[in-house]
Protein backbone atom coordinates (compact mmCIF):
# COMPACT_ATOMS: atom_id res chain seq x y z
CA UNK A 1 0.00 0.00 0.00
CA UNK A 2 1.04 3.48 -0.86
CA UNK A 3 -1.01 5.73 1.62
CA UNK A 4 -0.25 5.67 5.29
CA UNK A 5 -2.71 4.74 7.90
CA UNK A 6 -3.53 8.78 8.95
CA UNK A 7 -4.15 9.55 5.28
CA UNK A 8 -7.41 8.40 4.94
CA UNK A 9 -9.56 11.77 3.95
CA UNK A 10 -11.99 13.28 6.23
CA UNK A 11 -14.59 12.87 3.67
CA UNK A 12 -15.18 10.53 0.74
CA UNK A 13 -18.00 10.62 -1.78
CA UNK A 14 -17.86 8.04 -5.11
CA UNK A 15 -19.65 7.82 -7.61
CA UNK A 16 -20.22 4.81 -10.33
CA UNK A 17 -21.93 1.50 -11.42
CA UNK A 18 -24.87 3.84 -10.81
CA UNK A 19 -24.49 4.42 -6.91
CA UNK A 20 -23.32 7.22 -4.62
CA UNK A 21 -21.21 5.47 -1.87
CA UNK A 22 -21.32 8.40 0.74
CA UNK A 23 -20.55 9.18 4.43
CA UNK A 24 -22.50 8.57 7.02
CA UNK A 25 -24.44 11.86 8.27
CA UNK A 26 -26.72 12.37 11.40
CA UNK A 27 -29.64 12.13 9.23
CA UNK A 28 -29.42 8.50 8.53
CA UNK A 29 -29.41 7.97 12.29
CA UNK A 30 -33.37 7.18 12.07
CA UNK A 31 -32.81 4.93 8.90
CA UNK A 32 -30.08 2.71 9.83
CA UNK A 33 -32.24 0.31 12.48
CA UNK A 34 -34.73 -0.66 9.07
CA UNK A 35 -31.70 -1.48 7.31
CA UNK A 36 -29.38 -3.61 9.93
CA UNK A 37 -31.83 -4.90 12.68
CA UNK A 38 -32.38 -7.84 10.57
CA UNK A 39 -31.74 -11.67 11.40
CA UNK A 40 -29.68 -12.20 8.65
CA UNK A 41 -27.44 -8.62 9.25
CA UNK A 42 -27.24 -10.34 12.85
CA UNK A 43 -26.47 -14.04 11.52
CA UNK A 44 -23.73 -13.59 8.75
CA UNK A 45 -22.09 -10.13 10.04
CA UNK A 46 -20.73 -8.39 13.25
CA UNK A 47 -22.95 -6.05 13.35
CA UNK A 48 -24.86 -5.84 16.96
CA UNK A 49 -28.17 -6.91 16.93
CA UNK A 50 -30.60 -5.89 18.21
CA UNK A 51 -29.88 -2.98 16.28
CA UNK A 52 -31.70 0.30 17.53
CA UNK A 53 -31.15 3.50 17.10
CA UNK A 54 -28.66 3.72 20.16
CA UNK A 55 -26.65 1.36 18.53
CA UNK A 56 -26.77 3.66 15.21
CA UNK A 57 -25.16 6.74 16.94
CA UNK A 58 -22.83 3.58 18.81
CA UNK A 59 -21.76 2.93 14.90
CA UNK A 60 -21.87 6.59 13.93
CA UNK A 61 -18.95 7.95 16.46
CA UNK A 62 -17.15 4.29 16.33
CA UNK A 63 -17.52 5.08 11.49
CA UNK A 64 -15.56 8.46 12.90
CA UNK A 65 -12.84 6.90 15.44
CA UNK A 66 -12.04 4.16 12.70
CA UNK A 67 -11.72 7.03 9.98
CA UNK A 68 -9.72 9.46 12.25
CA UNK A 69 -7.45 6.37 13.08
CA UNK A 70 -6.70 5.48 9.62
CA UNK A 71 -7.88 2.05 9.81
CA UNK A 72 -11.14 2.33 8.19
CA UNK A 73 -14.05 3.82 5.87
CA UNK A 74 -17.91 2.90 6.15
CA UNK A 75 -19.66 4.32 3.59
CA UNK A 76 -23.68 4.70 3.20
CA UNK A 77 -24.48 2.39 -0.49
CA UNK A 78 -27.28 5.03 -1.96
CA UNK A 79 -28.43 5.42 -5.57
CA UNK A 80 -28.79 9.32 -5.33
CA UNK A 81 -26.93 10.77 -2.55
CA UNK A 82 -29.07 10.60 -0.19
CA UNK A 83 -31.34 7.76 1.20
CA UNK A 84 -28.90 5.07 2.24
CA UNK A 85 -29.80 1.46 1.43
CA UNK A 86 -26.74 -0.64 2.96
CA UNK A 87 -23.10 -0.29 4.09
CA UNK A 88 -19.66 -0.43 2.05
CA UNK A 89 -17.11 -0.89 4.31
CA UNK A 90 -13.02 -0.76 3.45
CA UNK A 91 -11.35 -1.84 5.86
CA UNK A 92 -6.85 -2.06 6.28
CA UNK A 93 -6.28 -5.61 7.28
CA UNK A 94 -3.47 -7.67 8.21
CA UNK A 95 -4.39 -9.72 5.21
CA UNK A 96 -4.36 -6.63 3.18
CA UNK A 97 -7.32 -4.33 2.01
CA UNK A 98 -10.38 -5.81 3.02
CA UNK A 99 -14.58 -4.99 2.18
CA UNK A 100 -17.18 -6.03 3.70
CA UNK A 101 -21.13 -4.97 2.85
CA UNK A 102 -24.31 -5.03 4.17
CA UNK A 103 -27.37 -4.14 2.16
CA UNK A 104 -31.13 -3.18 3.95
CA UNK A 105 -33.50 -6.77 3.77
CA UNK A 106 -35.37 -4.70 1.42
CA UNK A 107 -33.21 -3.28 -1.01
CA UNK A 108 -31.70 -6.80 -2.08
CA UNK A 109 -31.73 -7.93 -5.53
CA UNK A 110 -30.49 -4.73 -7.29
CA UNK A 111 -27.53 -5.84 -7.41
CA UNK A 112 -26.52 -2.71 -4.66
CA UNK A 113 -23.69 -4.75 -3.57
CA UNK A 114 -21.72 -6.33 -6.53
CA UNK A 115 -21.78 -2.77 -8.02
CA UNK A 116 -20.72 -1.40 -4.49
CA UNK A 117 -17.25 -4.06 -4.01
CA UNK A 118 -16.69 -3.35 -7.60
CA UNK A 119 -16.67 1.01 -7.07
CA UNK A 120 -14.74 0.53 -3.21
CA UNK A 121 -12.48 -2.18 -4.70
CA UNK A 122 -11.74 0.47 -7.69
CA UNK A 123 -11.23 3.14 -4.73
CA UNK A 124 -8.99 0.85 -3.11
CA UNK A 125 -6.40 0.47 -5.99
CA UNK A 126 -6.90 3.78 -7.44
CA UNK A 127 -6.30 6.20 -4.53
CA UNK A 128 -4.75 3.61 -1.81
CA UNK A 129 -2.12 1.77 -3.52
CA UNK A 130 -3.71 -1.42 -3.12
CA UNK A 131 -2.61 -4.72 -4.78
CA UNK A 132 -5.27 -6.80 -4.02
CA UNK A 133 -8.50 -6.36 -1.87
CA UNK A 134 -10.24 -9.28 -0.13
CA UNK A 135 -13.23 -10.75 0.93
CA UNK A 136 -14.08 -12.59 3.60
CA UNK A 137 -16.99 -14.61 3.98
CA UNK A 138 -18.26 -18.01 4.81
CA UNK A 139 -19.19 -20.46 2.02
CA UNK A 140 -22.53 -21.12 3.51
CA UNK A 141 -23.91 -17.29 2.86
CA UNK A 142 -24.72 -18.00 -1.18
CA UNK A 143 -25.72 -14.46 -1.41
CA UNK A 144 -22.47 -13.43 -0.39
CA UNK A 145 -20.88 -16.00 -2.67
CA UNK A 146 -22.52 -14.76 -5.35
CA UNK A 147 -21.67 -11.17 -4.95
CA UNK A 148 -18.01 -12.33 -5.04
CA UNK A 149 -18.16 -14.27 -8.37
CA UNK A 150 -20.23 -11.24 -9.90
CA UNK A 151 -17.44 -8.74 -8.91
CA UNK A 152 -14.50 -10.19 -10.27
CA UNK A 153 -13.12 -12.00 -6.72
CA UNK A 154 -11.77 -15.72 -7.16
CA UNK A 155 -11.65 -17.83 -4.17
CA UNK A 156 -7.57 -17.76 -2.74
CA UNK A 157 -5.69 -21.12 -2.03
CA UNK A 158 -5.22 -19.88 1.67
CA UNK A 159 -5.98 -21.01 4.83
CA UNK A 160 -9.76 -20.88 6.37
CA UNK A 161 -10.22 -18.48 8.99
CA UNK A 162 -12.00 -19.62 12.46
CA UNK A 163 -13.35 -17.96 15.08
CA UNK A 164 -16.81 -17.16 16.84
CA UNK A 165 -18.81 -13.78 16.97
CA UNK A 166 -22.29 -13.15 19.08
CA UNK A 167 -21.64 -17.06 20.22
CA UNK A 168 -21.57 -18.75 16.64
CA UNK A 169 -18.61 -20.14 15.38
CA UNK A 170 -17.79 -19.24 11.94
CA UNK A 171 -15.26 -20.31 9.06
CA UNK A 172 -14.65 -17.62 6.71
CA UNK A 173 -13.21 -18.16 2.98
CA UNK A 174 -10.77 -15.47 1.35
CA UNK A 175 -11.67 -14.16 -2.18
CA UNK A 176 -9.47 -11.70 -3.78
CA UNK A 177 -9.58 -9.36 -6.95
CA UNK A 178 -6.09 -8.44 -7.95
CA UNK A 179 -5.64 -4.67 -9.09
CA UNK A 180 -6.08 -4.44 -12.39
Amino acid sequence: MSSTPSSLPERIELSGEGLVLRDWRESDLAAMPELFDHPDIAYWTPIVSPFDEAAARARLVRDRQLRREGTTVLLAITVDGEAPLGEIMLRRAPEGMEIGYAVGPAHRGRGLAVRAVRLMAAYAFEEMGAEQVILELEAENAASVAVAGKAGFRLLDVPLITGEEKGRPFVLQTWGLDRP
